[in-house]
């Protein structure tokens, strides 16, 4: 049994890591730069669903930000933050729970993280203003996670079958 869910973690990490990569490259157009909608952050709530998908979303963002027009920097930093943003969400679930509400506050963890990180990454690089670039990518962190993830991953949760085939016991 042991066998089947270290084969089940190993696949459903490597697919989350794809997919995070794969719609961070979809959409580069809009996931570098000072303002910033990575699609792929949205994948960042699954590990509310399952706080295992950690390692996948971290190897996702290293793979994503290997093509970054801000080179290796952006590789540790938004990985960084990406690692920070899932300690949160699976503190907060953790604390409160599973449920929409904690939900919800767990998608605040992505903002605030890529905001202070990914803010300073850019001030260190462009030489402006951090509180003006942590708020572009607060903004774009909030759209794309808060309002639009948050709405993914409770379809997601209200789905028992689904729900239960994203969980790695």
């Amino acid at each position: 049994m042991e066998k089947n869910v270290n084969l089940k973690f190993l696949t459903h990490t490597a697919l989350i890591a794809a997919a995070y990569a794969a719609l961070t490259y979809a959409f580069a157009f809009m996931s570098y730069g000072q303002v910033q909608f990575r699609v792929s952050e949205i994948l960042v709530l699954f590990a509310f669903i399952e706080p295992k998908y950690g390692l996948g979303l971290v190897l996702g963002c290293i793979l994503a930000n290997f093509t970054s027009p801000l080179g290796v920097i952006d590789v540790v930093v938004g990985s960084f933050a990406t690692l920070i943003a899932i300690l949160y969400i699976a503190a907060i679930r953790k604390t409160f729970g599973y449920n929409k509400k904690s939900m919800y506050l767990a998608s605040l963890g992505p903002v605030l993280s890529n905001a202070i990180f990914v803010g300073l990454e850019l001030t260190y690089l462009f030489q402006t203003p951090f509180l003006l670039n942590a708020l572009y990518v607060a903004i774009g962190e909030f759209v794309v996670v808060t309002l639009v993830g948050t709405q993914v991953v409770n379809a997601v949760m209200k789905n028992s079958a689904l729900s239960e085939r994203l969980t790695i016991n």
